[in-house]
């Protein structure tokens, strides 16, 4: 798979005081916070121990000094930790987060007591004093996130995964909050299932761009197999996949192809695409645009057909809470009678960190109607055992929300004679799972991702942006 391509994350940190407690505490945390950043590769931004009281937040100045502080470097926090080392001053941690105009993802740790040093000049009491934070918090209106385990330490291992996956969380929160897509032509006509709505969309600040499909088509037949930038895009896909049968005529149309769409994201600075390929552009131009998409979102660029807009939000979604490609799948076929497994398929879009034997093919399902000759640069290719999340995010119109499901489970070797982009998947409780989207009212259309990372969606789509989210266990 793709490794996590994401830059390293920026923490503001707080670390609670309150005086009637050993003040050596904070000191002691405050190193050992320094000490896992640097280890984990985390930028942090905190107090020094000469801004306040051993670099501790406790009254409402050092909560103004410390709140100054992020607001210096809004533009790179993307996360809040508050570290208790003690009880802590509640007051003083929810003050600051206010003070500090950040929306961003807040998680709340505790140190836990050792048995052995209960006495006066030791005792932590963080147990109690995370209720209190929290319950500050709550009031104050400020959304946080929990550690697995109420008090640990940091060095503790649940501690560490949790960090890492807050650290996802913040990037999703932040990524969806400023996505923009590039919706390409007009939904096909027979797709229904792909309607959504721009502007619940944009109220949560994603922002469609759209442009007619005749105009990307046009330019692509301005460009000539002789030109510079289509030679180098043809370069590029030659060493992408292997090419089988397909025409060099019909790899140079594939070519200007990515260049003009490549152009369109540059000049509009896009995040994702949708793309209408059912069926204008097999009648108008003669080939299938799933080798452009899949190269797109093995380079984080995530790229969805049938101008499924929502589909490739979700895509952009689970990348950026796993660091690595997503696929538009569609939920396609039984496994036999296994009521555990079901058939991921489409005509061949899928990123190639999904497809060890890619191969540059055609769409036979589709070529019945065009003529498969029109539908070279389809994939062909088979997804090997992986892990799964799988998920959607959708527009109810009717409700005026936007609403989610995500849930994990594994890609198998299970044998499958097929052809175009394909895998099968083990779910528990798919029946289930199968009844919550035919009752909900879902797409056919499901994003996977190779990685375990439900958890990590689901307190970021719920708990941080407010969309109604389902986990499925």
């Amino acid at each position: 798979m793709t490794v996590n391509k994401y830059k390293q994350s920026t923490l503001g940190v707080i670390i609670g005081n309150r005086d009637f407690f050993p003040d050596k505490l904070v000191a002691e945390a405050r190193t050992e916070v320094l000490e896992l950043f640097k280890k984990l590769a985390i930028t942090p931004v905190l107090l020094s121990d000469t801004d306040s009281k051993l670099g501790g937040v406790e009254t409402f100045s050092e909560a103004q000094k410390c709140a100054a502080l992020f607001r210096q470097h809004a533009d790179q926090i993307d996360g809040i930790l508050v570290v208790l080392p003690n009880f802590g001053d509640e007051k003083g941690i929810a003050e600051t987060i206010k003070l500090s105009g950040l929306n961003v993802p807040v998680l709340i740790q505790g140190y836990p007591d050792d048995l052995g040093k209960m006495d006066v000049v030791n005792r932590r009491d963080a147990w109690c004093g995370k209720i209190s934070v929290c319950n500050n918090l709550y009031q104050f209106g400020i959304k946080y996130s929990l550690t697995t385990k109420h008090v640990v330490s940091l060095s503790d291992e649940s501690f560490i995964s949790d960090l890492r996956n807050f650290i996802a969380i913040c990037r999703v929160v932040k990524g969806m909050r400023k996505v923009r897509i590039g919706a390409v032509g007009a939904r096909p006509g027979a797709f229904n299932t792909v309607r959504y709505s721009e502007k619940i969309l944009q109220r949560s600040g994603i922002s469609v761009t759209t442009v007619d499909l005749s105009e990307i088509l046009g330019n692509a037949n301005k460009l000539s197999a002789d030109d510079r930038v289509v030679k180098e895009k043809l370069e590029k896909i030659n060493a992408y996949a292997a090419t089988g049968k397909t025409p060099n005529e019909k790899l140079v149309q594939i070519a200007k192809l990515d260049v003009v769409l490549s152009d369109f994201m540059q000049e509009n600075v896009l995040d994702a695409t949708a793309i209408q390929c059912w069926t204008s552009l097999q009648k108008n131009y003669g080939c299938n645009v799933c080798t452009n998409m899949s190269m797109m979102s093995e380079n984080m660029l995530p790229s969805a057909c049938e101008v499924d807009v929502t589909g490739t939000l979700t895509m952009y979604a689970m990348q950026l809470a796993s660091g690595s490609p997503s696929a538009l799948v569609d939920w396609n076929n039984n496994y036999a009678d296994d009521d555990t497994k079901c058939v991921l398929f489409h005509c061949g879009n899928w990123a190639k960190s999904f497809l060890p034997d890619i191969t540059i093919s055609t769409a036979p399902i589709l070529g019945t109607s065009v003529g498969t000759e029109n539908t070279y640069g389809a994939l062909d290719g088979r997804t090997p055992a992986m892990p799964l999340t799988y998920g959607r995010i959708s527009t109810d119109d009717c409700k005026g929300v936007i609403k989610a499901y995500v849930g994990e489970g594994e890609l198998t070797d299970d044998a499958l004679s097929t052809f175009g982009n394909r895998a099968v998947a083990q779910i528990s409780n798919l029946q289930g799972l199968m009844q919550y989207v035919c009752r909900n009212g879902f797409e056919h259309h499901v994003v996977m991702n190779a990685a375990k990372t439900a958890g990590i969606l689901k307190e970021a789509f719920g708990n941080y942006l407010g969309w109604e989210t389902y986990q499925h266990q």
